[in-house]
């Protein structure tokens, strides 16, 4: 399991960065940012969120149960990913800083850029809470001393 969320993690990377850099992939770079592109970045970021959290469970805690914790970190994890893409799609969904008609194309302005980066990091940080809060390994009692 581990393994499959290393290359998941990391196929979700290589996805993020050919969205937010595609001239590293040969393609013509234009003025601004694209939907393709914002779209492309979401998915790399959720990908990349998906296997860390199933590298966090095959490697730390295999054929154990979620506890309530980690089941809160795995939906703080979703919702910042939902935020950065509710943040990142703003135009497109009508709400944004420049809706649709007003421009040519979608605008990833200021503010947009740093809920879709904002979003990146909650969800980060329920991976990271995901990974510490999990039950002690079999074995392994806190009255030791």
């Amino acid at each position: 399991m581990a393994e499959v969320g290393i290359a998941v993690a990391t196929l979700g990377a290589v996805l993020a960065f050919m969205g937010m850099f595609p001239g590293v992939t040969g393609l013509d770079a234009t003025a601004g940012i694209g939907v393709l592109q914002i779209i492309t970045i979401l998915a790399g970021f959720t990908l990349l969120i998906g296997g860390a959290l199933l590298y966090v469970q095959g490697a730390f805690y295999p054929g154990v149960p979620h506890n309530l914790a980690q089941q809160i970190a795995i939906r703080l994890s979703a919702t910042g990913l939902l935020f950065a893409a509710i943040a990142g799609l703003g135009d497109l969904l009508g709400f944004g800083s420049h809706p649709p008609g007003l421009t040519d194309g979608p605008f990833l302005g200021y503010w947009q850029a740093t809920g879709l980066i904002g979003g990146f990091l909650i969800a980060s940080l329920g991976v990271m809470l995901f990974a510490f809060l999990g039950p002690p390994p079999p074995g392994e009692d806190d009255n030791d001393g």
